[in-house]
């Protein structure tokens, strides 16, 4: 397999914590794209995605996955150890739900807080093949709404170990790298969150947060 990642973005993040949670890190070919120099934007690389994002899953057979959600599915179904999408009918359902949850109203708006307001990203609102001009006035919606999804997770870890129960799962790393990510806001968890923080102090001691 081949995994097309940027070192420094938070959405090839999600697929490389989960390769390390599977233990495939020394197996999986690893292509950095420069996302700084637009090379996602080059005919080379739209060749490979023609979304023009990283993560991008490459299997041996020749089929390309181009979303994190795409790239657990099939990492999880070719390599089911140990269990990250959830053991029964359940858990696989809490843990979908979690990971569309922190996606939504933490991932997302923590982007959107970032796309809207770096002058870098300056008409590139948006990931993807196309230009979107900023507006501002999303920017100061999403670092509300970051600010909305750190409560939450504070209230939901106040009766659990973990999102969607008592295992890591993907839920997991979704939220955790959506905290992380939010750092480029300048936002973090509050001093009073107690309930996050000890979540977060426990995911980011598991080997996979350092990848």
């Amino acid at each position: 397999m081949k995994f097309y990642d940027c070192a420094t973005a938070p959405s090839p993040r999600l697929v490389r914590m989960f390769i390390a949670e599977k233990g495939l890190s020394d197996a999986i070919e690893t292509v950095e794209v420069n996302l700084g120099a637009q090379e996602q934007m080059g005919d080379a690389f739209r060749a490979i995605n023609p979304f023009c994002t990283v993560p991008v899953l490459e299997t041996d057979d020749g089929q390309r996955f181009f979303t994190s959600q795409g790239c657990w599915r099939y990492l999880e179904e070719t390599h089911p150890e140990p269990v990250l999408l959830g053991r029964d009918a359940g858990e696989k359902a809490a843990v979908a739900d979690w990971v569309w949850r922190a996606e939504q109203e933490g991932f997302l708006a923590v982007g959107e807080g970032l796309r809207n307001a770096a002058k870098r990203l300056a008409d590139r609102a948006l990931t993807g093949p196309h230009n979107y001009a900023q507006i501002p006035a999303l920017a100061e919606r999403g670092r509300l709404r970051v600010g909305h999804f750190f409560a939450l997770l504070d209230n939901t870890l106040a009766d659990r170990k973990y999102l969607a129960g008592d295992a890591f799962s993907a839920a997991d790393i979704m939220a955790f790298v959506t905290v992380e990510f939010a750092g480029w806001l300048k936002l973090t968890l509050p001093e009073d969150a107690a309930n996050a923080r000890r979540w977060f102090d426990a995911v980011k001691a598991r080997p996979s947060a350092a990848v």
